[in-house]
């Protein structure tokens, strides 16, 4: 039988997992976009057919400025900033999912509220996802850094987790963002027993992502000789790893990257599509073929383009340390951790080119530029500054539970620096709300979901935290 693990183990230092690197420019405001201006027609006559028609078309223009703007929520009482929305991206060819839009809650039931326990007895040091395996047993896998995944039934009154997987002798987190970062269950898990890692290793420096298998006698613990390699990224750098892997409602795994790090990316790999890098890859890893452990689906954005590398379904990021799927309207949500001005939260569509290093968030960079050319670049649909203790963001998920009704349908992410909490409400074409749901001390390392859509709360400081009902 598996090891039980019963104690919270919080006594020994820690590095910040997702702090700035050392050497990076001091933090100065970026350049403000310019603003449309609204064309001004030309002189009205008298004749008042003729004056409608101008009337009518000012009005048109006015509007669709008006919606096209960057719209900045103003800073509450207490002086902190809230996060800014940025222009609405450009519409797929295909029209995206347009997202269900619950009734915006009563101010009362939004007001931000304060984290709970969520398993009071389970917590361990350096905990970075929890997720489930959509198998229907309602348990939850916690992924430790240094290597360990562990398994715990979704019950308040948990005492135990039981170890899942060990592979710390493989993993290298000697780098304050490397290790055991990303977890993904393949869609027929509950019949193949398969599941996915994402991992750092060291000589050479690289990201691994891996297959392994459940032993057929004990569901609660994996075969650790079971590894079957899928796919390996050379790193140059110890920082901006990403990490996350998920599989898509298209059955597709989707994979992570960050721009290999460094301040700056200084071997600009965010805008190289002959690199993996900087970017969110998409491939089959159940169906191998020409030479790899993986297929690229027929229907990738560069399959068969020259210069570009197959894999890549979306590029320009810096570092999507977490990314995930609306269950409700398949729309891919990222938060794009920046470099020393903005965090950025992106809508990931097949192709586009989300900006980095040539942007950060919405603006020029580095902030010294004062122009850059933004053609062909997707914009984030919204950004907040690095101010007020924010440092770094914290990608969440849509909140499709039946805990929190009034959180229905918002996007929740947060910062790992100030432990804010926001709900973003989105409906496919632009930003509808946003608004601060929870202000804490905690260090959010990520989110968490189980098979119900409900949300966790990760923090270093060695606890599993969930939002308080509002009363």
């Amino acid at each position: 039988m598996a090891p039980a693990l019963t104690a919270t183990d919080t006594s020994s230092p820690f590095v910040p997992l997702l702090l700035k690197e050392k050497g990076d420019e001091k933090k100065r405001p970026g350049d403000t976009p310019a603003t449309p201006s609204v064309p001004t027609g030309r002189d009205c006559t008298t004749n008042g057919r003729l004056l409608l028609r101008y009337l009518l078309l000012a009005l048109v223009v006015l509007y669709s400025v008006a919606c096209a703007q960057p719209h900045s929520f103003q800073n509450g009482q207490d002086g902190r900033t809230t996060p800014t929305i940025a222009p609405t991206p450009t519409a797929l060819a295909t029209a995206s999912p347009t997202a269900t839009i619950a009734p915006l809650a009563p101010e009362a039931q939004r007001r931000p509220r304060e984290p709970e326990l969520a398993f009071p007895t389970i917590g361990f040091r350096r905990m970075v996802l929890l997720t489930h395996a959509g198998d229907g047993t309602d348990r939850l896998f916690l992924v430790l850094q240094p290597g360990r995944i562990l398994v715990f039934p979704n019950d308040q009154g948990a005492t135990t987790a039981e170890l899942f997987l060990d592979i710390q002798d493989q993993v290298n987190d000697s780098g304050n963002e490397e290790g055991l970062l990303g977890l993904a269950f393949d869609p027929e898990y509950a019949t193949n027993g398969l599941f996915y890692v994402y991992y750092s290793a060291a000589n050479p420096r690289r990201s691994v992502v891996s297959r392994f298998s459940v032993l057929r006698s004990n569901a609660n613990r994996a075969d650790p000789s079971s590894e079957h390699l899928v796919l390996e990224i050379p790193q140059p750098f110890p920082n901006h790893n990403g990490g996350n892997i998920l599989f898509g409602p298209d059955g597709f795994l989707y994979i992570g990257l960050g721009d290999g790090g460094g301040a700056g990316d200084p071997q600009g790999n965010g805008q190289n599509p002959g690199t993996l890098l900087g970017s969110i890859l998409r491939i089959d890893p159940r169906s191998p073929g020409q030479g790899r452990s993986y297929s690229i689906p027929p229907d990738n954005p560069f399959a068969g383009a020259p210069g570009f590398r197959e894999e890549i379904f979306a590029y320009g990021l810096r570092n999507p340390w977490r990314f995930s799927f609306d269950r409700q309207t398949g729309l891919l949500w990222a938060g794009d951790v920046g470099q020393n001005s903005f965090e950025e939260i992106d809508i990931i569509l097949p192709g586009r080119n989300y900006g980095w290093n040539i942007m950060e968030g919405s603006h020029c960079y580095p902030p010294r530029v004062t122009g850059c050319d933004q053609r062909g670049l997707e914009p984030p649909i919204a950004e907040y500054p690095l101010t007020g203790g924010n440092c770094a963001i914290i990608g969440g998920y849509v909140y499709r539970g039946a805990r929190l009704p009034s959180l229905s349908g918002a996007y929740i992410y947060g910062d790992y620096c100030s432990g804010r909490i926001w709900a973003l409400w989105y409906d496919g074409r632009r930003v509808l709300e946003n608004v601060l749901v929870m202000d804490s001390a905690l260090e959010i390392s990520s989110f968490g979901e189980d098979q119900a859509g409900e949300l966790y709360i990760l923090s270093f400081d060695g606890r599993i935290y969930r939002l308080k009902q509002p009363t």
